[in-house]
C-alpha cells in the first residue's frame, strides 16, 4: 500500500460514512468528511506523482472511490428529495462502462472523454452544494436549483454514456474495415 493508495483508501472508507451523515441531516459533519475527502483527492495523484508510484491500479482504484463517494452522496441526496433520484445510478453506469471500454480492469491506463471528465468533477460541486450550503445555514441556492443543477447532470450523464457508445461503435467499424 502506497501512501498515495492509502489516501485513496481513507476516501472510499469516508464514503459510506458522509452518505448516512446526509441521510441523518448532519451537514456540518457531511461537509468536514467531504473536504477530507477533496483534500485526499487532490493529493494523492500528486503524491504518487512526487514518489514514482503511479500505476493502472493507483488510477482505477482513484476514479473507483470518486464514483463510489459521488454515487453514495448523490443517492443520499436524492433520499432527501435535493437531486433527482436517476442520477446517482447514472453515475454508476457512466463509471461502469468508462472502466469496461478503457479496459482498466486488464490494467490499462483510464481514458476519460472531456465531458465525462468534467462530469466527473461537477458531480463533486452537485454533492457539496446542498451540504455546504446548510451548513454555512444558508438558504442560497434553493433547493429547487439544486435539484435542477442535479437534472442537468442527469442529463449530461446521459450524453456521456451516448458519446461514448458512438465512439465504441465507430472504433469497431474501423477496426472491421481496417
Amino acid at each position: 500500500m502506497t501512501p498515495a493508495n492509502a489516501l485513496t483508501t481513507l476516501r472510499l472508507l469516508l464514503a459510506p460514512v458522509c452518505a448516512w451523515l446526509i441521510l441523518e441531516g448532519y451537514d456540518l459533519e457531511a461537509t468536514l468528511v467531504f473536504a477530507i475527502a477533496i483534500a485526499t483527492d487532490f493529493a494523492d495523484g500528486p503524491i504518487a506523482r512526487k514518489r514514482g508510484e503511479t500505476s493502472a491500479f493507483g488510477g482505477f482504484l482513484d476514479h473507483g472511490t470518486d464514483a463510489t463517494f459521488v454515487v453514495l452522496g448523490n443517492a443520499a441526496l436524492a433520499w432527501r428529495e435535493l437531486v433527482p433520484v436517476i442520477l446517482a445510478p447514472l453515475i454508476a453506469i457512466a463509471f461502469i462502462q468508462y472502466t469496461l471500454d478503457s479496459k482498466a480492469l486488464a490494467g490499462q491506463t483510464l481514458r476519460a472523454s472531456q465531458l465525462g471528465r468534467w462530469n466527473g468533477i461537477f458531480y463533486f460541486v452537485v454533492l457539496g452544494t446542498p451540504i455546504i450550503r446548510n451548513s454555512l445555514g444558508w438558504s442560497w441556492p434553493p433547493d429547487s436549483w439544486v435539484w435542477f443543477i442535479g437534472a442537468a447532470f442527469a442529463l449530461s450523464t446521459v450524453v456521456s454514456i451516448g458519446d461514448r457508445l458512438l465512439a465504441l461503435r465507430n472504433r469497431s467499424i474501423s477496426e472491421e474495415t481496417g
